[in-house]
């Protein structure tokens, strides 16, 4: 992996969708240490969250299902403890910071003008939902032709929905590895 072009999009661990999911202190440790290798390989790292003004939340439909009932509830509103990036995983200098109103990673974000700005070509990616923003963002970037990796260890959802995506799904459009290969892999 060629670090120079690659980067560690850290997705959606945000202090509201971590809390109170079964799993999320095992993946947040997961994500540090993910963190920490991307870091010390002086990667490029992203994170990746979501977050509403009240121009954002006027703009989301009623068909859609999970945002409309975020809205309602005022849920991941900008400038909350809610919306924030988990502390463990605080951006440090150098980390770049995109919030979302949607899905996927891309679609109302700069992420790739970003990215391909600064020559990236490869994306290691982690998340929370596996069945949310990993998926949506795996299938975009691989549309956009970008090499990519999921941390399988580094995402998080229920069981038996995250275990057919990262051994079935996802590897029709990218390597699924763990954290330990993600370190072999940046040497």
């Amino acid at each position: 992996m060629d670090v120079s072009r690659s980067a560690l999009l850290l997705m959606d661990f945000q202090v509201g969708i971590l809390q109170g999911r079964d799993g999320a202190a095992e993946v947040l440790a997961t994500a540090a240490a993910a963190l920490k290798t991307a870091r010390s390989a002086q990667m490029q790292v992203v994170h990746v969250r979501v977050a509403f003004t009240e121009q954002d939340y006027a703009s989301v439909s009623e068909r859609n299902k999970s945002f409309a009932a975020m809205r309602g509830a005022r849920r991941l509103a900008e400038g909350t403890p809610d919306a924030e990036i988990h502390p463990d995983l605080a951006p440090g200098a150098g980390d770049v910071v995109v919030t979302k109103t949607r899905v996927g990673a891309f679609s109302t974000t700069p992420l790739d003008t970003h990215l391909r700005g600064r020559g990236i070509d490869t994306l290691v990616l982690a998340g929370v939902a596996t069945s949310g923003v990993v998926l949506s963002t795996v299938r975009d970037a691989a549309d956009r032709d970008y090499r990519l990796f999921v941390l399988r260890d580094c995402c998080l959802d229920t069981p038996e929905v995250h275990a057919p995506l990262v051994s079935q799904v996802f590897p029709r459009q990218a390597e699924v590895i763990d954290v330990a290969t993600f370190g072999e892999l940046l040497g």
